[in-house]
C-alpha cells in the first residue's frame, strides 16, 4: 500500500520540515500524566466466567481503560455479553470496529459498503452512549493482515466517518502499525482534504524490533546512522504527536503494542522477564514523552505476548495476528498465569497514572532516571539498557539513599537496597523533598546480566581496590570479599598453576562451603595477569582492566543464554599502572574433555574419541555455535581449549565457554566473516574432511553453503599460526633454546 501518493505526501511534508523536532530524542518536561493513561486490549471466549476473571485482572492492575475488537456478527455473540459487562464495570472503552478479511478486501463494491454501514449503525445504536470512543482502522499498512486496498479503506472511513459523527462518538484513527509517518501524514492530508480528520490521531507504536525500547531505530538509517538522527521511542512518540497537530487533531495514542516472548528469545534466553523490563520501560518512557494521551498494550491474555498466558504453545497461535484482530481469549480458564509483565505494568499503573514528570534526571545515554512527583512524594524511575549497569552509591549521596524507598520492577519493596540499577527497573520513593543527585553516570566498562536467579550483585570498593560480587546474600558476598579480598590472592609458582604465561591461572577452595546451607562450587578458579609484552601494555591501557574484560565477556554469555564458567567476582587495583593488579574469579568447570581434544583424536584417526563418533560432534557443535552468533557474540578466541565439554549417558554434550576477556557482542546476529573468523580457531586441530564436514553443517543452519572463500579463510588461519610458530614470538624462543641446548 506504499502508493506514488503516500511517497509524494510523505516526502513532500519531510522536505518542508515536517518530521524536525530539535531535541526530539528527549522527553517534554513539566506535564501532567492522565489517570487512565495506560490500557489494554481485551477479549473473552463462551465462558462467561471469563469475564469475570478478566474484570478481576483488571481491577488488580489498576487499570481502567480497555479495548475490545468488534466485527460482523458479535452484536449475537459472546463479545456483546462481554462488552455490557465491560461497561457495567465503569471502564473507558474504546470499540475498534472492523471488518473481516474479505470483506475489507472487497470495500470498492456497493454491496460490502452497504454491510459496513449497516454494522456500524447497529453497533452505534446499541452502544453509541455507553462507551468512550470507537477506533476505525486495522494495521492497513499490513495489506496481509488488514486486506484493504487504500481506495477500498477511504470507502471504509468515509462511511464509518459519517456514521460515528451522526452519533456524537470520538472517533479515534487510522490505526497505523509501527512507525511509518509516511502513512500518517498521506492518510491525515487525505481526511482533512475530504473533512473527515479523526478526533485521536492513533498509532501501534512498537519498539519490539529494535529489542530494546530506549534504542535509537537502526532500522529507519541502518546502525551507522541510529545515534545520529536519534529515532528513539520518544522521538517517535513526539513526531506522532507532531504529525496529528500539523493535520489539526491535538490528541495521539498508541492503540496496541507489545513484546513477543519468542522473538526476545531469539537474542535472550530470559524472554518472560525480558518483556516485563520492556514493558515497563515502555510505558515509563512514553509517561515521559508528554505525548500520547493514552498507551495500551496488547492482548492481555495470550501465551506469546500477553501479560497474562493462556497456556498454550505457539502452534496454538492464530493465523491472523492478534494486533490486527484480538478475536478471543483461548485455552482453559484454570490454566491461566501471570506473567512477569503483570507485576511489571501494573507497578508502573499504581505508581505514574496521575502524576506530574518533572524532568529526566539523565536519558538516552545508556541510563535512564525518569523523575515523578505527586501529592509531596518524589519518585524515581531508574534503570539502564543493553546489559550496562550504575551504582546507586555514585549516583546517590548516602543519606538520599538511607531517605529512600526502593521498590522492585514488580512494586515488592527491597528490605536491603540494592548495590546497583540495572535493565530491570526499580523505583526510589521520597516524602521528604526532592532528592539530591550527585552524579548521573554509568558505571565505566561494566556489563552485567539482571537475570540470575537466586543471585545478588554487590559492589566492592576500598581504598585500593573496586569490583563487583555475585553472591546469594550480604553473608556470602561479605565472606568472599574477605576471604578472597586481593591483598590475599597471590598468585602460585608455574608448577602450582593451572596455566602459567601471560596469566596466571589457579585454584582455590570455594571459602562459602564453609556454609551447609550453600551450595557452592568446590573450587574456584582465579586468573591474573601477570606478564604484559610491551605493545600489549600500552593497547591495554586504553582498556578495561583484563579481570573486568573477562567479567564483561562471561556476563555476555550469561545475557544470551551461553553456558561459561559462573563468573562470582572480579576486583581492580585504583589508579594501578602496571595492569597486572586485577583478578577475575569464576566457578571451576569440571569438563571430560574440551573441542581441541577431541579434533585432535580425529585428525590422528581415532574414530570414537570417548565413545563419541565425529558426525554427532560436529552437529551438536556446529548447532551450539550457531546459536551463539546468532545471539551476536563474536567470541574472537574461539580455540579448541576454551570450549569444554561434558557428556551424559546418552553421548549428548554440553559446552561451557572460558577465557572470556576478548569477547565482542552485538544486539543482533553476527557478521558471516565474523562467524568464520571463529570458526578457524575452533577447528584449527581438525583435519580437512572434518572441516568441511563441520562447516556444510553449520552453513546448512542457515542455508549456506562452504565456499572456497570460506576454505580460503580457513587456510590464511593455518598460515598465520605457521607462520607465528616459526618466524613468531614463540617460534623464536624454540629457536633459541634449540641453539643453547646445542652450544
Amino acid at each position: 500500500m506504499l502508493t506514488k501518493q503516500v511517497i509524494r505526501d510523505g516526502l513532500s511534508y519531510i522536505l518542508r520540515g515536517g518530521l524536525r523536532i530539535k531535541n526530539g530524542h528527549l522527553p517534554i518536561e513539566q506535564h501532567d500524566i492522565p489517570h487512565d493513561f495506560i490500557g489494554v486490549c481485551v477479549a473473552s471466549n463462551a465462558n462467561p466466567a471469563t469475564d469475570d476473571y478478566i474484570v478481576q485482572q483488571l481491577q488488580a492492575l489498576g487499570i481502567k481503560r480497555v479495548r475490545l475488537d468488534m466485527t460482523y456478527g458479535d452484536l449475537t455473540r459472546d463479545n456483546t455479553r462481554f462488552l455490557r459487562r465491560l461497561i457495567a464495570e465503569k471502564l473507558a472503552i474504546t470499540l475498534h470496529l472492523l471488518q473481516p478479511f474479505d470483506a475489507a478486501k472487497n470495500m470498492h463494491l456497493k454491496t460490502e459498503q452497504a454491510i459496513w454501514r449497516q454494522f456500524l449503525s447497529e453497533v452505534l445504536d446499541v452502544f453509541g452512549s455507553q462507551i468512550q470512543a470507537i477506533e476505525i482502522g486495522n494495521t492497513i499498512n499490513r495489506k496481509r493482515w488488514a486486506g484493504y486496498t487504500l481506495d477500498g479503506f477511504l470507502h471504509a472511513w468515509a462511511i464509518a466517518h459519517t456514521e460515528i459523527k451522526v452519533h456524537g462518538v470520538t472517533l479515534i484513527g487510522p490505526n497505523i502499525q509501527d512507525f511509518e509517518p509516511f502513512y500518517n501524514i498521506s492518510l491525515l492530508k487525505t481526511f482533512r482534504n475530504l473533512h473527515q480528520l479523526p478526533d485521536i490521531h492513533s498509532d501501534n507504536l512498537f519498539s519490539e524490533r529494535t529489542t530494546e525500547p530506549e534504542r535509537f531505530d537502526h532500522r529507519i538509517f541502518k546502525y551507522q546512522w541510529a545515534r545520529i538522527f536519534k529515532y528513539n521511542l520518544i522521538k517517535k512518540a513526539r513526531l506522532l504527536q507532531k504529525i496529528g497537530r500539523d493535520f489539526g487533531i491535538k490528541d495521539s495514542v498508541s492503540s496496541a503494542a507489545f513484546w513477543a516472548i519468542y522473538r526476545i528469545q531469539r537474542l535472550l534466553p530470559d524472554g518472560l522477564q525480558k518483556q516485563a523490563d520492556y514493558a515497563a520501560r515502555y510505558f515509563l518512557l512514553l509517561a515521559a514523552s508528554g505525548s500520547l494521551t493514552h498507551v495500551n498494550w496488547g492482548a492481555l491474555i495470550c501465551q506469546r505476548e500477553g501479560l497474562i498466558t493462556d497456556a498454550l504453545t505457539e502452534a496454538d497461535y492464530p493465523d491472523l495476528e492478534r494486533v490486527a484482530y484480538y478475536k478471543n481469549t483461548d485455552g482453559a480458564l484454570e490454566n491461566y498465569q501471570h506473567h512477569p509483565s503483570f507485576s511489571a505494568v501494573k507497578t508502573v499503573a499504581n505508581l505514574i497514572q496521575g502524576t506530574r514528570y518533572i524532568a529526566p534526571i539523565t536519558t538516552a545515554n545508556g541510563l535512564e532516571i525518569h523523575h515523578f512527583a505527586q501529592n509531596g512524594l518524589h519518585i524515581h524511575a531508574a534503570w539502564t539498557i543493553n546489559g550496562k549497569t550504575a551504582l546507586l552509591s555514585d549516583i546517590y549521596s548516602t543519606e538520599t539513599l538511607q531517605t529512600a524507598k526502593v521498590l522492585h520492577r514488580d512494586g515488592d519493596t527491597f528490605t536491603q537496597h540494592p548495590n546497583l540499577i540495572t535493565e530491570s527497573p526499580i523505583y526510589l520513593i521520597w516524602n521528604n523533598g526532592a532528592p539530591t543527585i550527585v552524579n548521573a553516570q554509568l558505571a565505566k566498562d561494566v556489563a552485567i546480566h539482571a537475570h540470575v536467579a537466586d543471585l545478588q550483585y554487590f559492589a566492592f570498593k576500598d581504598v585500593d581496590w573496586q569490583g563487583l560480587v555475585l553472591a546469594k546474600n550480604t553473608a556470602d558476598a561479605q565472606l568472599l570479599m574477605h576471604k578472597l579480598h586481593p591483598i590475599n590472592l597471590i598468585a602460585p609458582n608455574k608448577d602450582s598453576a593451572l596455566r602459567h604465561a601471560r596469566n596466571a591461572i589457579w585454584a582455590v577452595p570455594d571459602p562459602r562451603n564453609i556454609s551447609a546451607t550453600h551450595e557452592a562450587a568446590k573450587e574456584l578458579t582465579i586468573k591474573q595477569p601477570v606478564k604484559m609484552y610491551p605493545h600489549k601494555a600500552f593497547l591495554d591501557r586504553f582498556k578495561p582492566s583484563k579481570a573486568k574484560r573477562s567479567w564483561n565477556g562471561a556476563m555476555e554469555l550469561m545475557r544470551r543464554g551461553i553456558a561459561t564458567a559462573h563468573p562470582v567476582a572480579y576486583f581492580e587495583k585504583i589508579g594501578d599502572t602496571t595492569l597486572k593488579q586485577n583478578f577475575y574469579l569464576c566457578e571451576f568447570v569440571q569438563a571430560d574433555a574440551n573441542i581441541g581434544q577431541i579434533f585432535a583424536a580425529y585428525a590422528k584417526g581415532e574414530f570414537d574419541f570417548l565413545g563419541l563418533k565425529p558426525e554427532s560432534v560436529y552437529t551438536q557443535l556446529a548447532i551450539y555455535c550457531h546459536a551463539m552468533h546468532n545471539r551476536g557474540i563474536h567470541f574472537r578466541d574461539l580455540s579448541g581449549g576454551n570450549i569444554l565439554v561434558n557428556i551424559d549417558h546418552n553421548k549428548q554434550l554440553s559446552f561451557s565457554l572460558i577465557d572470556t576477556a576478548r569477547i565482542h557482542s552485538y544486539n543482533h546476529g553476527i557478521a558471516v566473516n565474523l562467524r568464520i573468523a571463529d570458526l578457524t580457531r575452533a577447528c584449527h586441530k581438525l583435519h580437512w574432511a572434518g572441516r568441511i564436514r563441520f562447516m556444510q553443517i553449520y552453513l546448512g543452519l542457515s542455508g549456506m553453503q562452504f565456499t572456497w572463500q570460506h576454505r580460503l579463510q580457513f587456510q590464511l588461519y593455518d598460515f598465520k599460526v605457521s607462520l607465528k610458530r616459526t618466524i613468531g614470538r614463540k617460534g623464536i624462543k624454540r629457536l633459541m633454546k634449540r641453539i643453547k641446548g646445542n652450544t
